[in-house]
């Protein structure tokens, strides 16, 4: 139990509902416009997309670690780190660390071989764009998250939006769907203003390290007009995807969720400490989690019914 404990505080298990809710979508959007659904697929699919995501934390800490990053968010004093700490303190070593990164990403690609041979080679495809992103959010030579142009923004809707609800929805009935791709950019988006938020609470060590995150290269203010910006994209996307038939009239309820992180934006100056920005995190994983959950119910019921 000591070992598991460790393995999901490593791996920050606690998130991997961000990428578990875009695969749900993707795999009911299939149901509710199709009738397809296969069970095993989706189950094996939850459990690709949830290994690559752990992935993607861990080989995030190990290269950030590498990098320095992580030891400039410890000795600033006005930056809040957001790594599992399993490396800056030394509880595993770089090796165990490594091992354990790496089995993830096995059982994802063993995962995604699977599915490639029951449901088409696009399946692998996606799975494999979403491995390289992950890995080389901030491994070298490619490092998207150290650039500042917005190749990080771009790295995470496809990672956390685009990609798994497409894929899943592929990985059901072997086709495309524009559908799917509409149904993506609410979830994608909302996860996106979720990464890109984290880095108000410590852009300045990261500011040290020569990461060039957009808040590093913006600044706070222009940086918090951009993450109201994609709270905005994230609701109008969900309008035109109801607009266009990719979910029922009802799932609009789902706006309702952004209000309390709304009203985080209207507490925050243009300046604030690293600590002024633990509400606008909290608020943003809630709203994410929130509308994800309202999507997913809205097509439960739009599948239900179809089916009466």
């Amino acid at each position: 139990m000591d070992s598991w404990n460790q393995f999901k505080k490593a791996s920050r298990l606690q998130v991997v509902p961000v990428m578990l809710i875009p695969v749900a979508l993707g795999a009911l959007g299939a149901y509710v416009w199709t009738g397809e659904f296969h069970a095993w697929l989706f189950l094996l699919t939850l459990i690709g997309a949830g290994t690559a995501h752990l992935f993607s934390n861990m080989v995030n800490d190990l290269w950030d670690y590498k990098n320095g990053t992580d030891d400039e968010a410890k000795n600033n004093v006005d930056a809040i780190s957001t790594n599992s700490g399993f490396l800056t303190q030394g509880k595993w070593s770089v090796r165990k660390f490594e091992a354990v990164t790496w089995l993830l990403f096995a059982a994802a690609a063993l995962c995604g071989v699977i599915l490639s041979l029951f449901s088409g080679w696009w399946a692998f495809i996606f799975g494999a764009l979403g491995g390289l992103i992950a890995y080389f959010y901030v491994a070298p030579p490619v490092r998207f998250g150290y650039r500042g142009k917005g190749y990080s923004e771009a790295a995470i809707l496809l990672s956390f939006g685009i990609l798994p609800v497409m894929g899943a929805y592929y990985v059901q009935t072997s086709q495309m769907d524009v559908r799917a791709l509409l149904l993506s950019l609410p979830i994608g988006l909302l996860t996106t203003l979720i990464l890109f938020n984290h880095h108000f609470l410590h852009w300045k060590a990261d500011r040290q390290a020569g990461k060039k995150t957009l808040v590093v290269v913006w600044g706070e203010k222009r940086a918090l007009r951009f993450s109201r910006m994609l709270l905005l994209l994230a609701c109008l996307s969900l309008i035109a995807s109801v607009a266009a038939g990719a979910l029922p009239p009802y799932a609009l309820a789902a706006l309702l969720t952004v209000i309390p992180l709304y009203l985080v934006y209207g507490r925050l100056q243009d300046h604030n400490r690293s600590e002024a920005y633990l509400p606008l995190m909290g608020a943003s994983m809630k709203t994410a989690m929130r509308c994800g959950g309202i999507l997913i119910v809205s097509l439960i019921v739009q599948g239900l019914i179809q089916t009466m």
